[in-house]
């Protein structure tokens, strides 16, 4: 515990990418004051972060695809934050690529459930008839931060809500997933706590849900 204590108290640099997401939006609230963390906003319009949501930290413009911005905005960092859609697989390569340049080791990815086939029964099979075609690059983008040697948290987010909590569940690789939702705010106070506690959740890939949310789809649904 004192460990810990300690690597909580010196200042880590957090580079946030895709900062404008609904998920980072949340996070970036939950970590702004604190004197033990200097974020980064990486995104590719910065007038999503003006005012408030930017207060204290330093925002930066630009494209993870784009090797120079990345690389500028990941000099200097200790933690990466990345919450990404579209082309997964090949931005978590330049990640990589990046990460090792700098020599940047700790990173967390947030991907999608069933990347690994872990979604089980009428839940499973409904989730891959809405978004098997997207499931693809995720599963390419964890096999390769697997492999990386970094040290990595990948976070598999059951179906997301806007309800205004945090009640939230874990379950770790090779077990069958739980729940069918649960809030951009629980997962987004997770984060929050990995980058606080960055020695939690090395070399894992994490399903989130609500308890108690089992069921054959989403309640919203």
């Amino acid at each position: 515990m004192e460990e810990e204590s300690r690597d909580t108290m010196k200042t880590s640099k957090v580079l946030i990418l895709g900062a404008g997401g609904q998920i980072a939006q949340q996070v970036i609230p939950m970590l702004q004051g604190k004197d033990h963390l200097a974020l980064t906003l990486f995104l590719r319009r910065a007038s999503q972060v003006k005012g408030k949501k930017s207060a204290g930290a330093e925002v930066i413009e630009g494209d993870v695809m784009h090797a120079k911005e990345l690389n500028d905005a990941m000099n200097g960092q200790d933690i990466v934050y990345a919450n990404l859609a579209g082309e997964v697989d090949k931005m978590a390569s330049h990640i990589l690529q990046s990460m090792e340049k700098h020599q940047v080791k700790r990173l967390i990815f947030v991907t999608s459930l069933g990347i690994y086939d872990e979604v089980p029964g009428a839940f499973g099979e409904w989730n891959k008839s809405m978004i098997g075609k997207y499931i693809g690059p995720y599963k390419k983008a964890a096999d390769i931060i697997e492999a990386s040697g970094l040290d990595y948290t990948i976070i598999r987010p059951a179906w997301l809500t806007d309800d205004d909590e945090i009640d939230y569940e874990l379950t770790q690789k090779g077990h069958p997933f739980k729940g069918t939702e649960v809030s951009r705010k629980s997962v987004a106070a997770f984060i929050a706590d990995l980058i606080e506690h960055p020695k939690k959740e090395i070399g894992k890939s994490v399903g989130i849900n609500k308890p108690n949310t089992d069921g054959d789809k989403p309640a919203f649904y």
